[in-house]
């Protein structure tokens, strides 16, 4: 294991390290660290003040008091702000990164890890990563911390979860699905030509500080995910899999917070 996962892949991708790939590192770390400002600064919902003044810059007063009302004063701002937390994401880590992939790197999308082709062999691999953590997420979940931090939208006691929370999860798990493109697809695979096998630690550290507002072991484990999701990335050549386990544990986390909450 330790041989193909680690010496054998490293020796593979630093095979396909290449001259003159500092371009493409560059243009790579750029929109990276532009999408990740856009979704912290602009992308949460306290936040949405920034979006709503460049909305009236623009002469769009009507949308921008739309928006904040949406946010702020409206019935269902609590489902409108966790919408407008997950399609940010869904922009800041698809949206952008892929046009800039179609557009100026000028690359198919499939060789940034969404190619269709997943094998069936490293499914088994990501059972097996599931079956490891998932106890230890649910020893987590007696936490109070853990019990403060999810489920994201939070529930009120005695809130039906049809439709809002199960719609909700769906948006949710688009959001990591996303995640998952942005650090596993475009940041992994558009470093490999210039960094070989270090690029799994360069995108481990991004990755590793958007857990900084989550519970401390969260934040500790995310660097053993990052590598794990990184190195199997990296083997498969593809985010597909990386996806279901990452989706998995998020969602397993939220129904054990209302688990204890006797939703079920």
């Amino acid at each position: 294991m330790w041989k193909r996962f680690v010496v054998d892949l490293r020796a593979r991708a630093d095979a396909e390290i290449r001259p003159g790939s500092d371009a493409r590192a560059i243009v790579v770390l750029l929109t990276a660290m532009l999408c990740l400002v856009l979704i912290r600064f602009i992308g949460m919902p306290y936040e949405a003040g920034r979006l709503a003044s460049m909305l009236s810059l623009f002469g769009l007063d009507g949308t921008s008091e739309c928006l904040l009302e949406a946010l702020n004063t409206s019935p269902d701002a609590r489902i409108h702000r966790s919408v407008y937390w997950s399609l940010w994401r869904i922009v800041g880590y698809v949206a952008i990164p892929a046009l800039v992939v179609v557009t100026l790197l000028k690359v198919r999308l499939s060789e940034f890890g969404l190619g269709l082709t997943a094998k069936k062999a490293y499914g088994r691999i990501y059972l097996v990563l599931l079956v490891f953590i998932l106890p230890f997420v649910v020893v987590a979940s007696f936490s109070a911390e853990f019990q403060a931090s999810y489920p994201f939208y939070a529930i009120e006691d005695g809130e039906p979860l049809w439709p809002l929370f199960w719609g909700w999860e769906v948006l949710y798990a688009l959001q990591f699905i996303s995640l998952e493109f942005f650090f596993r697809g475009f940041v992994l695979h558009g470093l490999l030509p210039r960094f070989g096998y270090l690029s799994i630690f360069v995108m481990m550290a991004p990755y590793t500080m958007i857990h900084f507002q989550k519970p401390a072991l969260e934040a500790v484990g995310s660097i053993v995910a990052g590598f794990a999701l990184g190195t199997l990335a990296l083997e498969s050549r593809s985010i597909w899999w990386g996806a279901f386990a990452h989706v998995s544990v998020a969602l397993s986390m939220d129904f054990l917070s209302l688990w204890h909450r006797g939703f079920f």
